[in-house]
């Protein structure tokens, strides 16, 4: 396989092509063909040597990535061989509420990302995309997507009626959505 890692941080020149064996997925885990990923600020934070959380010289870099179903490992049951799938951008995080422990696993940091011709997903950590989408464009919307809750939510939850809500304009303005507004 084919693949860039982070041989020393501080810059993209710090970014170095190496060939290894193909990676093989384990336990509820799926090798994905990628067909497209994409560089999004913390990307380049993680080449810093920064960001939030852990990070570690070897690794694969970007988080966001698009791909294809090559493999998968024993009892997957979510997806099959040729599914278009994207990557998740916190591959622990299934729901709920954040939490810190959530955090701790990165891909692009700690964890292999996207800038390979293959990666290892856990079953959990993916999502089909809509068959509209090119790969490029599924590849862009990981991070977009957590970008945008944080903006929602500023790390609450998000209910009708919440005092943690957006404030909302009486000028009808977009400034939240109107399910987290108060009802006239």
């Amino acid at each position: 396989m084919e693949a860039y890692r982070i041989d020393r941080f501080g810059s993209v020149d710090g970014i170095v092509p190496r060939s290894s064996d193909d990676p093989r997925p384990g336990l509820r885990e799926i090798l994905m063909r990628v067909r497209a990923s994409s560089l999004n600020y913390r990307d380049l934070m993680v080449l810093k040597g920064g960001g939030r959380g852990p990070t570690k010289l070897g690794v694969v870099p970007l988080s966001d990535g698009a791909g294809e179903v090559a493999v998968v490992g024993d009892e997957v049951t979510r997806v099959k061989v040729g599914d278009k799938i994207a990557g998740c951008f916190h591959p622990r995080w299934f729901g709920g509420p954040i939490r810190p422990e959530y955090l701790t696993d990165r891909l692009g940091a700690n964890l292999d990302g996207m800038l390979a011709e293959y990666a290892v997903l856990s079953e959990e950590a993916l999502v089909h995309f809509p068959s509209h989408l090119s790969f490029e464009e599924a590849a862009s919307l990981p991070c977009a997507a957590v970008t945008a809750w944080v903006a929602l939510t500023g790390h609450r939850s998000l209910r009708r009626h919440s005092r943690h809500r957006r404030p909302c304009s009486s000028r009808r303005r977009v400034i939240a959505p109107p399910w987290s507004c108060p009802d006239p």
